[in-house]
């Protein structure tokens, strides 16, 4: 784990928001019309619109996020479902919480 590449990820306020979001997924987005479950994670499309920006701009954060371990991509056909790796953001927490 990488403190300083999360810290960069982290200091963006919607990538942050997104991490947030993703926490409790069922409570910020509306259920999938596909998936009748949360458990492979959320819609690209779902986030960007939540959101409010472009859908490069939120692939390029989703991107970040993943390279930092963040969150993982599962997909299915043409779209693609993000969800938080909690290990890494508890380990994150542990870790800067020791350090700091």
């Amino acid at each position: 784990m990488d403190i300083l590449e999360i810290n960069k990820v982290l200091s963006n306020k919607v990538r942050l928001q997104i991490l947030q979001w993703l926490k409790n997924p069922q409570q910020h987005f509306p259920p999938h019309e596909d998936l009748k479950h949360f458990e492979d994670g959320v819609c690209v499309q779902y986030i960007r619109k939540k959101a409010g920006l472009s859908q490069s701009t939120i692939s390029h954060y989703l991107s970040m996020m993943h390279n930092a371990g963040l969150v993982e991509p599962t997909r299915y056909g043409k779209w693609t479902y993000y969800k938080r790796i909690e290990k890494t953001v508890s380990d994150y927490l542990i870790t800067l919480k020791k350090e700091l």
